[in-house]
């Protein structure tokens, strides 16, 4: 394995206090950056994963330990070395006034330029091959105020991407998106890591999105130690199930999705394959009943059948004194919920 671009040293990170001990929000953590990995931040609300960004961007003072940037301590680099190597994206909008996309991404590359702050012909490619990586060639000469949050959201990276720096960190940079602009942001960062071989550091409530993308997790919970590992290690292990151990929440490790924890309405057996199954399971599931994977000796059991050739799916509900049949996943659902139904079971 390559050496780290970043690493810290027994960190301690948390907020000074003048009179009385400081706030400790985590310590102990030894961590590192490689070259081309993609490495998400995950914890519960309050854990300090935004104070370790701001700590590891040079924002916030560590209490404790050291960050080492490619062999040199952090706090000793100037504002122009550490942006040299480091680009950060902060979750707060900013206030780009009549700036058009490629206006705003050109700012990265401050650290390059001299006293007058003119662009030479080396900095208006990496501003054009920053615009053209994420994908927003598009929005260049539009003005920054008049884009989504998505398109804002890619202009931000690509002037982050302008620094050409060795590690990014971004602080939830899905944050307000929709699914579909947070699958396309991940996708872009992961990317990013892979062609332009620098670390990609981002903290992020999209659990789902992480498990699948990142090379890496740092699991930070509540008043815990800092974790690392692949995300599938993580969830064999449990240390992602304590992590977001919450009431009335639990984390399934065979879907990797959170649930509430609901009462119970009963037993089903389920026998069939296939998207509609599939479904099925989830609308039970849903609704409080704990659903079999085929005929266990349930009470109940539903048969899922598609119709060849007709794209439609007929539900088989067999009871004890009867079987019923029907046509809508809803209308099933209904069913079940009323013969298991106190006052039916009575």
């Amino acid at each position: 394995m390559s050496v780290p671009i970043l690493h810290t040293e027994n960190l301690s990170i948390g907020y000074p206090m003048r009179k009385e001990p400081p706030v400790v929000v985590a310590q102990n953590i030894a961590v590192g950056l490689q070259p081309g990995e993609l490495v998400c931040l995950l914890g519960p609300n309050g854990a300090g994963k935004s104070t370790l960004m701001r700590t590891l961007a040079g924002m916030q003072t560590p209490l404790h330990g050291r960050i080492r940037l490619n062999q040199q301590d952090l706090s000793a680099l100037t504002a122009r070395e550490l942006a040299r190597q480091l680009s950060v994206v902060l979750t707060e909008p900013i206030n780009a006034g009549m700036l058009t996309g490629w206006e705003l991404v050109s700012l990265g590359r401050h650290p390059y330029t001299n006293w007058s702050g003119n662009l030479t012909a080396v900095d208006e490619t990496a501003v054009n091959q920053a615009i053209t990586a994420v994908g927003a060639t598009n929005l260049a000469h539009r003005h920054v105020n008049t884009l989504s949050d998505g398109e804002r959201q890619k202009i931000m990276i690509a002037r982050a991407l302008a620094q050409e720096p060795a590690i990014m960190l971004l602080d939830e940079p899905t944050a307000f998106l929709d699914l579909p602009r947070r699958v396309e942001i991940m996708h872009i960062l992961r990317q990013l890591a892979r062609n332009a071989q620098c670390a990609v550091l981002l903290s992020t409530h999209d659990l789902d999105l992480a498990l699948r993308n990142a090379d890496k997790i740092w699991l930070l919970p509540k008043g815990g130690r800092l974790q690392v590992g692949t995300p599938e290690e993580l969830v064999l292990n449990g240390s992602f199930e304590a992590a977001f151990r919450a009431d009335g929440v639990q984390f399934d490790p065979h879907t990797g999705s959170f649930k509430m924890a609901v009462q119970s309405a009963g037993q089903v057996d389920l026998v069939g394959e296939g998207l509609s199954a599939l479904w099925t399971k989830r609308a039970l599931e849903r609704v409080g009943y704990a659903v079999h994977d085929g005929a266990n000796g349930s009470a109940m059991r539903i048969q899922v059948v598609a119709e060849e050739g007709e794209g439609r799916t007929q539900w088989h509900l067999v009871k004890p004194q009867q079987t019923t049949t029907h046509r809508s996943l809803a209308d099933l659902v209904h069913d079940i919920q009323q013969t298991s139904s106190p006052q039916n079971s009575a």
